[in-house]
């Protein structure tokens, strides 16, 4: 599904445990993301947990988990995707990165791609996708694409990347119909500045938490940050690639 260019900015916020998930729900986050960040950059939460989650939000948003942060063989990737994907989340993210196993992994996840609405997620520290990598995941039908970061003390995504590098990966994913998500140690300041790239999501964890990303989610934070998701309006057209 190809986004729109005038298509409101929505929030993720990610969540480790029953009373994260009530947080967020309560103030309203469009996409609730469970992951274990004490287990990694993408660490997995256990499945009965995503369950409960999944029974306790009953379909007032939309969920999302990740299938763990170890690199794993192709195998292991698809048992993975059932186990996570079939306790209901809507998205099942899963960590790619641009090597020799990267044919092999989306050949075996492509039977599983369109039930489980797999969403690709690129670690920018590790390289950052171009075209090819893109066409290759629309032809293996996963439903999206996200830029994260893996070593989190290394800053925040906008100082990894420049504007150039961020607008090229949104606009290779919208023209091969991803959903497009950005990730990575943000900050609420650095919400104005990337609402103008036309991502479908923006995506915290330590931005809401009291203390770094391993803390507890501060209700207060949270709330603030779906006002200025709100706030940013609907997506505008990209920017000037300029670095």
């Amino acid at each position: 599904m190809a986004a729109d260019t005038r298509k409101r900015l929505k929030l993720l916020a990610s969540v480790r445990d029953m009373d994260e998930v009530d947080i967020v729900l309560d103030a309203g986050v469009d996409l609730i993301d469970m992951k274990e960040p004490s287990r990694g950059a993408l660490g997995a939460v256990d499945p009965p947990m995503i369950r409960d989650a999944v029974c306790r939000v009953n379909g007032r948003t939309l969920t999302s988990a990740t299938i763990g942060d170890t690199p794993l063989p192709a195998a292991g990737l698809t048992e993975r995707v059932r186990a996570i994907g079939d306790c209901g989340v809507d998205f099942v993210k899963i960590g790619l990165r641009m090597d020799q196993q990267l044919e092999a992994c989306l050949e075996a996840l492509a039977p599983l791609a369109r039930r489980y609405h797999l969403v690709a997620v690129w670690l920018a520290d590790h390289g950052v996708p171009g075209d090819s990598e893109m066409a290759d995941l629309a032809t293996s039908d996963f439903a999206g694409a996200m830029l994260d970061t893996a070593d989190k003390s290394h800053g925040a995504l906008p100082e990894l990347l420049s504007n150039r590098e961020i607008a090229a990966f949104v606009t290779t994913s919208r023209r091969h119909g991803l959903l497009t998500g950005l990730a990575g140690s943000l900050r609420l300041s650095d919400i104005p500045g990337l609402a103008p790239f036309g991502a479908d999501y923006l995506g915290f964890r330590g931005g809401l938490c009291n203390g770094d990303r391993r803390g507890r989610l501060d209700p207060k934070q949270v709330r603030d940050a779906v006002l200025r998701i709100s706030d940013s309006g609907a997506s505008a057209a990209l920017p000037a690639t300029a670095s």
